[in-house]
């Protein structure tokens, strides 16, 4: 039943194309140093042409050990039962389930501590430990949260609030950011 609901989600992500929020993300790579930390377990980041990707929750079109998630492999088809890995265990979508540990935590910890500007996107604030991450950026460093709906999170005074989409806000955040570089 899970494999078949994530074989379901795989294929319809082979249909899906980056919008031009994910296309203005990656340009401003010719920028700045852009570190993406995603909770999205698609590939539309890298298809839009980013580069530096976290994963938080993992990624749909790859595929690990039941036994050892480092054992990990590209998986673009379907996982079916019977599918195994080098160590002879059942393969499974390289995803974190709920419950699970965020293996790449730490290393977006890191991330958001040196930023000096920090975009959040999209995004409830409501799913932990990711939407922890803000509480870990510098004092000085600049916050900016575009969402179009009320999250409900307590920013302060400090984070500039667009309520806006992820495209029309990054797109009027482009030529703003760019002249910082």
């Amino acid at each position: 039943m899970v494999l078949e609901f994530y074989n379901q989600r795989r294929r319809q992500l082979h249909e899906v194309e980056p919008n031009d929020a994910h296309k203005i993300i990656a340009d401003l790579e010719k920028y700045f140093d852009v570190q993406i930390i995603t909770q999205n377990i698609d590939d539309l980041h890298e298809r839009a042409g980013s580069t530096h990707i976290v994963h938080l929750h993992g990624e749909l079109f790859k595929s690990c050990s039941s036994n050892n998630k480092a054992l990990i492999y590209d998986q673009k088809d379907d996982i079916n039962i019977g599918d195994k890995a080098e160590d002879g265990a059942q393969l499974r979508p390289f995803i974190v389930w709920f419950g699970e540990e965020v293996p790449l935590m730490r290393e977006a910890t890191e991330k958001a501590r040196e930023a000096d500007i920090f975009l959040v996107i999209g995004t409830s604030l409501q799913v932990y430990p990711a939407a922890g991450l803000i509480h870990e950026i510098k004092d000085d460093c600049l916050l900016i949260v575009i969402n179009p709906n009320e999250t409900g999170f307590g920013y302060g005074e400090r984070a500039v609030v667009m309520k806006e989409t992820a495209t029309r806000g990054m797109k009027l955040l482009f030529d703003k950011l760019i002249h910082l570089a």
